[in-house]
């Protein structure tokens, strides 16, 4: 057993040839723990590699929109208005915790992708400093 660590998209393409080897194979024990070093490599790899983002939360609602083949009136019904949809869609107005209650009992979606900020205002600081800042600092 040759382990060694992961740092390049070669050595990516050796471990997985390895792992598929291994895979097809029945395995003694020491390939066993073999597989299972080389897997949790790979992951690591991968997930430094590739991250994964949370998508937003109207990436979400087209999401599924999409896969269920709603429109936005389907949506209009649940938020209000056409121009508050189209708001919200083009990421000019954020959820509020109402809409976010009503897709997910509406809709099943999981509170959780819907809650995040507005992919604009990720990373932003306040442009003020906080009220009770101002008032120690007068």
């Amino acid at each position: 057993m040759r382990i060694f660590p992961i740092r390049s998209e070669q050595d990516h393409g050796k471990a997985l040839s390895r792992i598929e080897v291994l895979m097809d194979k029945n395995r003694s024990s020491a390939e066993e723990d073999e597989l299972d070093v080389l897997a949790t490599l790979v992951a690591a790899y991968e997930e430094k590699r590739f991250p994964i983002q949370c998508p937003t939360p109207v990436a979400v609602i087209q999401f599924v929109m999409d896969q269920r083949g709603l429109r936005r009136k389907d949506l209009e019904d649940l938020l209000g208005s056409r121009a508050r949809v189209s708001e919200i869609l083009n990421g000019r107005r954020p959820l509020t915790l109402t809409m976010i209650r009503r897709l997910s009992a509406s809709w099943g979606i999981s509170a959780d992708l819907l809650i995040q900020e507005p992919q604009s205002r990720r990373g932003r600081r306040p442009t003020h400093a906080p009220r009770t800042a101002r008032r120690t600092a007068a």
